[in-house]
Parts: structure tokens; sequence; C-alpha cells
């Protein structure tokens, strides 16, 4: 127990013995400054030093550009960039199919595979094929093409003609408050309706989806076109309920109200209504009370 007594006790006198550091010149030995210390100053200091020093460290790593250059890490606006540059490459790729598309379909026309005298000839196959009926009948070939043309008609009778002058009846895509209104001088070409989350978004008309992609400015998008050349649009939805070459209904639902893209405010509804080719208002043509 005495050793035990007698080895703390040095230890502490160790520990708290003083010592005197003096710095000299050394041509006058004049004495400029001098320290009082111990070991156990020089213990605290130290550690408090180093706490400081990989406090630092760890701050100046944590909330500057450095910490981009330590491997294996990746900024939040790298991530960002890398998934708006993401979305963009995927929507040019759907660009590119429907270009393709367009392509594909007018080449014939483009190429003269495909002439003006060809309803024509689609005629002249059709009176080959009812000479059958004229020698069952005994039928002139007058009255069998006459007759191909009358049935024709019945079969068909919605033509292009008759659909361009039916008149088209929209109603509202959803019920809610309207935020925005239409403004082209302001660019503006569009209705900002505000809903809940969730809420279906219904056609508007009976019509076709040409586009049901998401796009990184307006989130999910979706376009129908209608008779007479309207085109209607609608952006910021929550989730897509039809895809591209569907056949919809008036009042059918298309989407889901939601706040996505980047361009966003909240929950609503930004829709477009386009005549030939010109954005109008659709107020005009709906009633939204």
């Amino acid at each position: 127990m005495a050793e035990n007594k007698k080895k703390k006790g040095k230890l502490k006198r160790k520990l708290t013995d003083k010592y005197r550091l003096v710095v000299l010149n050394e041509n006058t030995f004049e004495e400029r400054f001098a320290f009082k210390l111990s070991r156990m100053n020089v213990f605290v200091l130290g550690g408090i030093f180093s706490i400081l020093l990989i406090t630092g460290t760890i701050l100046l790593i944590a909330f500057t550009p450095i910490k981009e250059y330590i491997p294996g890490y990746s900024s939040t606006q790298l991530k960002r960039d890398a998934a708006k540059l993401t979305f963009e490459s995927d929507s040019l790729k759907n660009r590119l199919a429907i270009l393709e598309n367009y392509t594909n379909a007018i080449r014939p026309v483009l190429t003269g595979e495909i002439t003006g005298d060809d309803p024509i000839d689609s005629i002249q196959d059709l009176a080959r094929r009812t000479e059958i009926d004229e020698r069952k009948l005994d039928a002139t070939r007058q009255d069998s093409l006459f007759r191909e043309k009358i049935d024709s008609r019945d079969r068909f009778p919605l033509s292009d003609e008759l659909q361009n002058k039916a008149k088209v009846v929209f109603f509202a895509p959803i019920t809610g408050s309207i935020t925005q209104d239409f403004n082209a001088e302001n660019k503006h070409f569009a209705l900002d309706i505000v809903a809940k989350t969730g809420t279906p978004v219904k056609a508007v008309a009976d019509g076709t989806v040409i586009f049901a992609e998401w796009t990184a400015e307006t989130g999910y998008v979706i376009i129908l076109k209608h008779a007479n050349n309207f085109i209607s649009v609608y952006k910021h939805n929550g989730a897509l309920l039809k895809q591209q070459g569907d056949l919809v209904k008036s009042g059918e639902a298309i989407a889901s109200v939601g706040s996505t893209g980047e361009l966003t405010t909240g929950p609503h509804l930004h829709f477009e209504l386009w005549s030939d080719g010109y954005a109008v208002n659709p107020t005009k043509y709906i009633d939204f009370e």
C-alpha cells in the first residue's frame, strides 16, 4: 500500500511540477519571454488543440466544396443534374420515336410509292372483285359499282368530312378553383386549376391519346387529339391512367391531380386547349363553374 501511494505521489508530482520555458537572445542572452508549464498543462492544451483541429477539419469538409474531392462522394447538385439529364434524354427518345414513326408514315408519299391515282386503283380492284357477283346476279358493271359505293357509305358513315363538320362539346376536366387565367400577353396559354391530390382528371371530349409521358419541367403530361383539330393538354399530373394510342371517351378518367415537375407550385392541373395549332382560352369553350 505504501509503495502504491509513493508511486501515485511521484506521478502526481511529475504531472503538476512547474517548468520554466525561457526564450533568450543568443547574442545578448536577454530574456525575451518565458512560460511556466507543467506536463498536465501540456496534455490539456494539446488535447484542446487536437479537438479544435479535428472539429475545424470536419466543418471545412462538410460545408465547403472540398468534400466533392473525397473519393466516392457525389454532391446533391450533381445528383440533381444527373436526374434532370436522365429525364431530358428519356423525353428526347420519346420525341425521336414519334418523329421516326411520322417519317416512316409519310415516306411512301415522298418517294412516290403512293400517288393520287391509288384510290382509282382501289376502285378498279373493287370492280374486279365484284365481277363474280355480276355473273351470279346478271347485273351490269355500273350497277355493281353503284351498289359497292352505297355499301361503302353505309359501312363507314362517319367520314372525315362529316366529322369535321360535327360540333365538339367540351366538359370541364376537373372541378376546382382557377388560380391563374389564360393570358396570351404573358405567354400563359393555359388555366391553372387547384384541386386535391389524387382527384381524377377527365377527358374534356372524345379523342385519342397522342402523348403520355414524363417531362422534367411539367412532370406527367398527357395530350389528347379531338375532332375539328382540337388538342387538349394536361400537365403536372400525379399519375397517368392512359397510354399513347388509347381511345378515350368524354368524361373518362385519364390521370390524377398531382404536383410533378420542376415548374409546379403545388397540387393543381395545368390545362391547355389548342385549335388548328393556336392556343385558345378554355373558358370560351368550357364552363368551369
